[in-house]
């Protein structure tokens, strides 16, 4: 099968489309798969290290008032049409699928254009203005979010599929996650992520809480900065504490998510749909502090869909201070049977067979054309 992957921006978009690559690769031997992605987003780093055949175009997003900038995004969005058009004749693939981010827009429109079955994958509980612009156009929308399929009422076909990046995390190894921290197999990891750029907010929450820490002595606390807090963290703690408490270890970046993941008991985050696909198939328990800074302040209903199934506590960022965070985190930790209970509500939102589901999608559409 000829596969080519759009989705760029942020690794929201990114991994998904890595994940239903490695998919393709193990049930479809022989997979040769083009990613196309923006010259200046993510993808253009992250893709190539994966050993895919990448290819760019220039792509901007639309700003949400009139601006000149704008018709400068309508001319290269026709012009990233023209170039995908030609990218596709080319290569000549089997299907076309869409993980989110501007740049799918013309990848994904070129590609029904053509006539080349597509797929678009929708990660968020409220869809992009991308995806529904192209939901018109594609063979299937692929959702993430039982019930969100309403959001797509001019779409051919809606398959609820989870999203693909959940089974990357479910089959990882979390022994190697508790050896790349450098502690016990079964302890108790409380795991805190700003994001791969940090967050200012929780950041200062955590600074906040540092001196509460040790009265947790049998939970581990891993703070995960991203690099733009990490150094002043560090220094705002010790400041205050003369030191880093015996059960925080304060990480610029992790490296191996995925088993990092599988070994904890506990997260703190933003509320990305990606990373609550990889928290869901483990069936993690999580506290949420949803972004304010997204389109369509998404991350706050995919965090409260989270939260009326039972599987996580959501604290608004104005809300948020360390005593709650830390108050916040005892009582779930130390409450086992609300642990347990968020746990398994985590557990029955997740789909760890989502990568698969979209391997499947691919083959019928594929089907259907050599047929």
């Amino acid at each position: 099968m000829r596969v080519v992957l759009s989705g760029g921006g942020t690794g929201g978009h990114i991994y998904p489309a890595l994940a239903v690559a490695s998919r393709c690769a193990e049930e479809i031997p022989g997979t040769e798969v083009l990613y196309i992605g923006g010259q200046r987003g993510l993808e253009s780093s992250l893709v190539p290290k994966e050993g895919i055949l990448f290819k760019a175009i220039d792509i901007t997003g639309f700003r949400r008032k009139l601006s000149f900038e704008n018709m400068k995004t309508v001319m290269r969005f026709l012009k990233g049409v023209r170039s995908s058009k030609q990218m596709l004749r080319e290569f000549k693939p089997d299907v076309v699928i869409g993980t989110g981010g501007y740049v799918c827009g013309p990848v994904v429109y070129a590609a029904a254009k053509l006539g080349i079955p597509s797929i678009i994958h929708e990660q968020n509980a409220v869809p992009g203005l991308t995806n529904r612009f192209l939901s018109k156009y594609v063979s299937t929308v692929a959702v993430s979010f039982e019930g969100s399929e309403a959001a797509f009422p001019e779409a051919k076909h809606i398959l609820y599929t989870g999203n693909p990046r959940a089974t990357t995390v479910f089959e990882a190894d979390k022994n190697k996650g508790f050896e790349s921290l450098g502690l016990p197999k079964g302890s108790s990891i409380v795991l805190v992520v700003g994001g791969s750029r940090g967050a200012k907010a929780i950041n200062e929450a955590m600074i906040e809480m540092a001196p509460y820490l040790q009265e947790l002595d049998q939970l581990s606390f891993v703070y995960v900065t991203g690099d733009n807090y990490f150094t002043p963290t560090l220094e705002a703690i010790t400041a205050n504490l003369g030191g880093i408490p015996r059960n925080l270890q304060v990480l610029p970046y992790v490296h191996n998510m995925p088993e990092v993941l599988a070994a904890t008991s506990l997260i703190i985050n933003r509320a990305g749909a990606s990373f609550l696909a990889e928290m869901t198939s483990l069936g993690i328990p999580s506290i949420l502090i949803p972004s304010p800074n997204v389109t369509n302040n998404h991350q706050e209903k995919n965090a409260r869909t989270m939260e009326q199934a039972g599987a996580a506590q959501v604290i608004l960022e104005p809300d948020l201070s360390g005593n709650i965070l830390f108050e916040t985190v005892k009582e779930i930790m130390q409450n086992k049977t609300r642990h347990d209970s968020m746990s398994e509500s985590s557990r029955r939102l997740g789909k760890p067979e989502a990568a698969h589901l979209m391997v499947q999608e691919m083959r019928r559409l594929a089907g259907s054309v050599h047929s």
